[in-house]
């Protein structure tokens, strides 16, 4: 009679478990905290001198390449995390 009443409870707790609807997970979207925008490039003064044009040239080009490169390596890096979230079943 214990092992009937342990086999009943057995299977109503592993029927319980499971489900009939399918569950379809969606990978998340992206934080807005991952989506900010790059700095502000340096504007020059009115007057400026050539060393002062050569300077903020280099650094703007340093800043717009290194936000580039920054923000093409996480969107490869996402596409590739959904394209594998996407393939598992």
């Amino acid at each position: 009679m214990k092992i009937n009443i342990l086999l009943l409870s057995f299977l109503l707790l592993i029927t319980g478990c499971s489900t009939t609807v399918p569950v379809k997970v969606k990978f998340p979207d992206v934080p807005t905290e991952f989506l900010k925008k790059c700095p502000q490039l340096q504007k020059l003064n009115d007057e400026p001198k050539m060393s002062d044009i050569t300077k903020t040239v280099t650094a703007n080009y340093n800043t717009y390449y290194e936000c580039a490169v920054k923000n093409d390596a996480w969107i490869e890096w996402y596409q590739i995390q959904k394209n594998i979230f996407e393939s598992v079943k």
